[in-house]
């Protein structure tokens, strides 16, 4: 074996990751969702431990910013929640400008599955909760379920590798994205306190001047940290909450690239004209020169994803997941609340997804993708039922604290276990194995 030979598995596996970024977010996903499990357990174990006093002194530890005069404090889960949360959602919105744009959802052919899907995943969830808990106490608590987790549902989907269709993969991740984006506009719409007309017109002239120099191709992290700094304080503090200029920032980004595809494509085929030391030279400059010709958009969304997926989302589930699973007193844990938060995500997100699904097909607005049956959708939807992190979110959105606010914690915990269960469980035995390595043919003479 020649020396360049044993290089090329190397400089495969690079390509890989440079022309693949679908594979490369999965993968992002799927670790993140594993570091997710451990330390929503973590924190379970935690507040159930002789050191759980701990756990609430560092979740209340206040933490204040001082500028001039003004002094904001706040203790340190609200931090994560209102300022780490909306780094989180600026990531997210970055994906869904993505995909809306580039992506899968780019076109009514590619999004009509998965957007009805979300309809029905959104809606179904909604709508048991509401009936179990109308007129009750626990009404506010609405939009837990309705929101689905793509680390854990991705996480979960990774352990089955090779098995899962690629198409059945770009379903639910698509699924997931519009579905983030209607647990955002529901926190817009329905989870923000009375606003401030002052501060709500700065927030918005912030975002004009963000949208106006992305529009014009602006590219400096610099200005957009500075101007969507603002921005969050603008919304912080006009009772809009402050995650939500997390996504607005991110819809000014620029996705548009600084080169001509045209040009590289003809510079590239002449290159690979000559012999093979050439090619391999042309590969490395190549790799160098669309590294550096991302859009603002790539490089940003590059940037972030580890400190999302391996700090901001770990984090906020250790200080979130915390919740004592029996209540105070040992038998206050399980209420409407817990009920219609379990249902909702557990029954009510496969339904709804199935439902939906069913109905858009027979209407001719959309057709399942080749090699994804009404079997293998179910246990999709099942693995969409995994809410943690959003359902987390919203349930301290909903029940800012008290023992509602526990009750929710306790339906969003035990239903993403049974669904990621039960998800995983039925995916396993409709997807065939995968296909193992051909035999070798056995030599002439043996």
């Amino acid at each position: 074996m020649t020396r360049s030979e044993t290089r090329r598995p190397t400089r495969s596996r690079r390509f890989d990751a440079l022309l693949s970024p679908l594979e490369t977010f999965l993968a992002t996903e799927a670790a993140s969702g594993l570091l997710l499990v451990a330390c929503a357990a973590v924190a379970v174990l935690w507040v159930h431990s002789p050191a759980a006093p701990a756990y609430e002194a560092l979740k209340q530890l206040p933490i204040a910013i001082e500028i001039g005069d003004r002094r904001l404090e706040e203790p340190f889960v609200l931090w994560v929640n209102d300022l780490l949360m909306a780094i989180f959602f600026f990531f997210v919105g970055l994906e869904i400008k993505r995909e809306l744009l580039v992506g899968e959802l780019a076109g009514w052919k590619r999004a009509s599955l998965p957007l009805a899907a979300a309809l029905g995943g959104m809606l179904a969830p909604a709508a048991i909760y509401g009936v179990l808990n109308f007129g009750g106490p626990g009404s506010p608590g609405w939009g837990i379920p309705m929101a689905t987790d793509i680390a854990f549902a991705v996480g979960v989907l990774a352990l089955l590798g090779g098995r899962v269709p690629p198409p059945l993969k770009v379903f639910l991740l698509a699924l997931a994205i519009i579905d983030d984006l209607g647990a955002i506009l529901v926190i817009a719409v329905f989870y923000s306190e009375t606003l401030h007309s002052g501060f709500l017109a700065l927030a918005a002239a912030t975002w004009l001047l963000l949208a106006a120099y992305g529009n014009y191709g602006g590219a400096r992290a610099s200005v957009f940290l500075i101007l969507g700094a603002l921005l969050w304080f603008f919304t912080f503090e006009s009772g809009v909450h402050a995650t939500v200029a997390g996504v607005l920032a991110a819809f000014t980004v620029p996705i548009a690239h600084r080169i001509d595809a045209k040009n590289v494509a003809n510079e590239l085929r002449r290159q690979l004209a000559g012999g093979f030391e050439r090619i391999e030279m042309t590969i490395g400059e190549a790799a160098r020169a669309l590294l550096e010709a991302r859009s603002p958009l790539h490089r940003f969304e590059h940037a972030l994803a580890p400190w999302v997926a391996y700090g901001i989302m770990p984090l906020f589930a250790l200080l979130n997941a915390g919740v004592p699973l029996l209540g105070e007193g040992g038998g206050a844990g399980f209420s409407m609340v817990t009920l219609g938060v379990f249902l909702g995500l557990l029954i009510g997100k496969p339904l709804g997804i199935l439902g939906a699904c069913w109905l858009a097909e027979r209407a001719g607005l959309a057709r399942l993708p080749e090699g994804v049956d009404y079997g293998s959708l179910t246990g999709a939807g099942f693995l969409a039922g995994i809410g943690f992190t959003m359902s987390l979110f919203i349930a301290a959105l909903a029940f800012p604290a008290g023992s509602q606010l526990d009750e929710a914690k306790i339906g969003v915990l035990a239903a993403s276990v049974a669904a990621a269960v039960l998800g995983l469980l039925l995916l396993a035995r409709r997807l065939a194995p995968a296909a193992g390595p051909a035999p070798r043919p056995k030599a002439r003479g043996t």
